[in-house]
């Protein structure tokens, strides 16, 4: 069983910058992808961004060259640093992991951004 606990997310003004942290319970080292994904109010969850095991990345388009996933094995984190923040980025963000074909999640942070 793996757990995620986010931190993070809070209030900011467009344009301002965030980092989200998901620290998880095991080693990500066996983690087969992490990422992050948010949901907006009466929108469906979508992802940000994941990374593979391989240090693969796949970004939604909508947040390239903003937004930043990297990951710490030694710390068993992984960060989504979130730079030029734009009012449509508010939203819950959840941690993701898939480990032996299972998918986990944490339990979400909000994300607001003012305009």
């Amino acid at each position: 069983q793996v757990q995620l606990v986010e931190s993070g997310g809070g209030l900011v003004q467009a344009g301002g910058s965030l980092r989200l942290s998901c620290a998880a319970s095991g080693s990500i080292f066996s983690m087969q992808a992490m990422g992050w994904y948010r949901q907006a109010p009466g929108k469906q969850r979508e992802l940000v961004v994941h990374i593979t095991s391989g240090a693969s990345t796949n970004y939604a388009d909508s947040v390239k060259g903003r937004f930043t996933i990297s990951r710490d094995n030694a710390k068993n984190t992984v960060y989504l640093q979130m730079n030029s923040l734009k009012p449509e980025d508010t939203a819950v963000y959840y941690c993701n992991a898939v480990q032996f074909g299972l998918a986990y999640w944490g339990q979400g942070t909000q994300v607001t951004v003012s305009s």
